[in-house]
């Protein structure tokens, strides 16, 4: 799993790129953490190149939109194809998260 956090034009962007299974989430939460104080920034995370989510990364993602709303900030999931976007409606993610 690859994972690149930069801050562009005043918003926080993750690029995620392969697997977050269950043994990749530890180094994702890691490296994701800056992410959980995004201190009023907006997050954006990149999922085109995100193969597979396992539910320890679903939780990854769920605490950076808690910390982010938080704040006042929003949370926005782009390029998320059409396997990773089946898991979010079986868990009802779907529903609070936004897509682009």
């Amino acid at each position: 799993m690859n994972i690149k956090v930069e801050e562009i034009n005043g918003k926080m962007v993750a690029t995620l790129e392969g697997e977050m299974d269950t043994a990749a989430a530890v180094e994702a939460e890691k490296v994701l953490k800056p992410l959980y104080q995004s201190e009023g920034k907006d997050i954006i995370i990149d999922c085109k190149g995100l193969e597979y989510i396992a539910s320890s990364g679903l939780r990854i993602l769920l605490s950076i939109l808690k910390g982010a709303k938080a704040t006042g900030s929003r949370v926005v999931l782009r390029s998320v194809n059409d396997d990773i976007k089946n898991v979010f409606s079986l868990t009802g993610f779907i529903e609070i998260f936004e897509f682009e």
